[in-house]
């Protein structure tokens, strides 16, 4: 089916919840005018309706495919993924000292949501690109800049992030890749590193990969981790790709989903010719890393919105297109089309409802970063603390969403070429890389209810509470203070037992709080009222849903650690 970009849509949220006209009042986003947003939103959506989106079904079926030479993408990737670098899209939220466009990070948000949308396995490769320009631009040295960064910044290269190895997976203390120092000032790189999204593939004349190592006498765990700098091709005297440097990839994984993107296994170093360069000071890598990596988890929330996106539309069509048998309860008995039916316009406007949500929580996340650029830290906070629930409940929703649209489609939602399954098995890897949503839930109960003295998590209460005006989003809201206000306090275990039951409350009252800002601002036009049933069925139905929760954030720990470990095989 052709993919439609949610133009109408992103530019509502980017207005009425990002406020990205406040942004552009500022000198450093005065390029963000009105027209230019226009132009871009509309720019990108032709250009992921037109180019990437044809293509999607193409790389699900056909994938990447490892040779001894390197990886080959699917037909038309290289091209389309060309295309995507001459048009200039990966320059909008890029500084302009580095050749970028310097619009604030929402719009690069909503630009690579439209392309995500179209082909989520294609749109993995710049998202990479965009973490490690972020970590790049706040951690390189004005060398590394200078060569690296025109080139990042146009998605002429690309860029990947390598922590996970073999024993090394969520505990990235355990990584045993080695960096040596050599004369000249760089380092000898050694080591395997497994999971690394566009690790290799044969779009673009250069990869850089941003590596984590220990260097000799290193601490151990995460203290002793250092990052580095090692492209695939050395650069020559004049800047340009030269010789291999040494970093072979070995396989890629063969997926569930995500067939086009090309999970590599990696080596660096089997020859002892793989060179690198320190990024930041020695030791200083995991610091370096985490500004990848929250770049990186905002970007897979927005995946979560991507795939609900392209499930809900597929949906959509395909209700409004099946005739079945008339609704029960009908007078006469002839056939309608099953968007009549009540359960499947249950399922359709929780699909909107939810897709609607994750969008409003990821964008909103979008603005905090951009206005803790301009130095704003109460917004800096407020990134902190959302975080983590754009990323886990953004990639949940993308999930449900995908997986009620195979329930839409009926039988056929389970037969591959309805294409139904494949937004299913795309997402599914949402919730487990970049930190499991286990892991979010974690640093939301851990660090985040206490950053700033816990002022971070009243302010946002307050916030909420001030623009609450539906009783049950009213008592979300209380209830989620309350239970936070626990937790701050609860011991280590019964902390954690809870943090995933209230993560799910406090992104709910989050986004039932941002959405309900939506229903007051909409128009009467047919937008308008669109908005307006998704925001009441929201909390109407899904907002009660987080209250029943309460019960599972306050229960006791005990309750998980009554059977010892090995009675779980009985």
């Amino acid at each position: 089916m052709p993919f439609t970009p949610a133009l109408v849509e992103q530019r509502f949220v980017l207005d009425q919840i990002v406020r990205v006209g406040d942004l552009a009042a500022n000198d450093r986003f005065a390029a963000a005018s009105n027209d230019v947003v226009d132009a871009v939103l509309e720019g990108a959506g032709q250009f992921a309706a037109g180019e990437w989106a044809p293509l999607n079904r193409i790389g699900d079926t056909g994938g990447a495919k490892w040779t001894p030479d390197g990886v080959n993408m699917p037909d038309g990737y290289v091209q389309a993924y060309r295309d995507y670098v001459e048009g200039g899209w990966g320059t909008i939220g890029v500084p302009e000292a580095w050749g970028g466009q310097g619009l604030p990070f929402a719009i690069q948000t909503a630009v690579l949501e439209t392309l995500g949308s179209a082909n989520m396995g294609l749109a993995l490769c710049p998202t990479l690109t965009v973490g490690a320009v972020e970590a790049l631009v706040h951690h390189g040295s004005q060398a590394q800049q200078a060569l690296y960064l025109p080139h990042l910044a146009t998605g002429e290269w690309t860029g990947t992030m390598n922590l996970t190895e073999p024993q090394a997976g969520s505990d990235v203390g355990a990584l045993r890749a080695t960096a040596s120092p050599r004369d000249d000032g760089t380092w000898s790189i050694k080591g395997t590193k497994i999971y690394i999204s566009f690790g290799d593939h044969d779009m673009a004349p250069n990869i850089v990969h941003l590596v984590l190592a220990r260097t000799p006498g290193s601490p151990p765990g995460t203290k002793g981790i250092s990052l580095f700098l090692v492209p695939k091709y050395r650069l020559d005297a004049d800047g340009r790709p030269g010789d291999f440097n040494d970093v072979r990839v070995v396989s890629i994984e063969h997926k569930m989903g995500l067939h086009a993107s090309p999970t590599c296994v990696l080596s660096f170093g089997d020859h002892d010719d793989c060179v690198g360069e320190l990024i930041g000071p020695e030791h200083g890598g995991m610091r370096a890393m985490f500004t990848m990596m929250n770049n990186a988890r905002l970007n897979v929330g927005l995946q979560g919105v991507q795939v609900a996106e392209a499930a809900t539309q597929q949906a959509v069509a395909y209700a409004l297109d099946r005739v079945q048998s008339a609704r029960t309860g009908s007078a006469s008995r002839e056939s309608v089309a099953i968007v009549e039916h009540p359960d499947v316009r249950r399922m359709l406007l929780r699909m909107k409802a939810q897709t609607q949500a994750a969008r409003a929580l990821v964008y909103y996340a979008a603005g905090q970063v951009d206005r803790a650029a301009l130095g704003d830290t109460a917004a800096r906070d407020r990134l902190e603390v959302v975080t983590p629930l754009a990323k886990a409940h953004a990639t949940d929703l993308g999930n449900e969403v995908a997986s009620l649209g195979i329930q839409v489609h009926g039988g056929m939602g389970y037969i591959e070429e309805t294409g139904a399954a494949q937004f299913f098995r795309d997402a599914r890897i949402t919730p487990i890389y970049e930190g499991t949503n286990g892991i979010q839930a974690a640093d939301l109960v851990g660090r985040k209810l206490a950053l700033s003295g816990g002022e971070a998590f009243a302010s946002l209460v307050a916030d909420m509470r001030r623009g609450a005006e539906h009783e049950d989003l009213k008592a979300l809201v209380e209830a989620c203070e309350l239970v936070g206000t626990r937790l701050a306090t609860a011991g280590h275990d019964d902390r954690l037992a809870a943090s995933y039951p209230f993560l799910t409350m406090l992104s709910v009252a989050v986004c039932g709080w941002l959405l309900e800002q939506q229903g007051r601002a909409a128009g009467d036009d047919p937008f308008g009222a669109t908005k307006r049933a998704c925001v009441d069925f929201y909390l109407a139905q899904i907002v009660p849903e987080a209250l029943g929760l309460r019960a599972a954030a306050t229960a006791s720990a005990d309750i998980l650690y009554r059977l010892p470990a090995q009675a779980f095989a009985i």
